[in-house]
């Protein structure tokens, strides 16, 4: 069975990040944008990943930039964007396409395990969130207009 351990991605720096080395964590896994309607979420997911830090809870972002063009800057532009503005300390990884040809295998992996409504694969817009037990499975796909205070009441269960 496929798990979130058998998928490695890249760090906003261009290093490689094998996501084995999260097993064992919950994981809300979220395709980002800095110039989106949804982009004031970052202090919830940062709060978020602040509450339960310690508990063994992390928050992945990806940049992706195929929803109205919302995401146009380099890796180290989006970075200093939500340090800036967020006060962001979770990570952010290299911009990924997540529909299409050219998506990321981890979002297309998620997408078959978690579809949206009426069963589609296809992420609709950005901030579109997934949630990863402890042992790598996906347990739900949260929509972009879900805040991560909604969301909040399922990572403390996982937890």
């Amino acid at each position: 069975m496929t798990t979130i351990a058998d998928f490695s991605v890249k760090k906003s720096d261009g290093s490689d990040l094998d996501l084995s080395d999260k097993k064992g964590k919950v994981l809300l896994v979220v395709n980002v944008a800095s110039k989106c309607g949804f982009t004031p979420q970052y202090d919830g997911l940062e709060e978020l990943y602040q509450k339960f830090g310690d508990q063994g809870f992390e928050v992945l972002g990806f940049p992706c930039n195929q929803f109205g063009g919302q995401e146009p800057g380099t890796a180290e532009e989006i970075d200093q964007f939500c340090k800036i503005n967020f006060g962001l300390t979770f990570p952010l990884m290299q911009k990924v396409e997540v529909n299409g040809g050219g998506a990321s295998p981890l979002f297309d992996w998620m997408k078959a395990e978690a579809p949206g409504l009426m069963g589609s694969k296809k992420i609709k817009w950005n901030f579109t969130k997934f949630l990863i037990n402890r042992d790598g499975e996906v347990v739900k796909r949260y929509a972009p207009q879900d805040t991560p205070a909604r969301i909040e009441k399922d990572i403390a269960k996982l937890l």
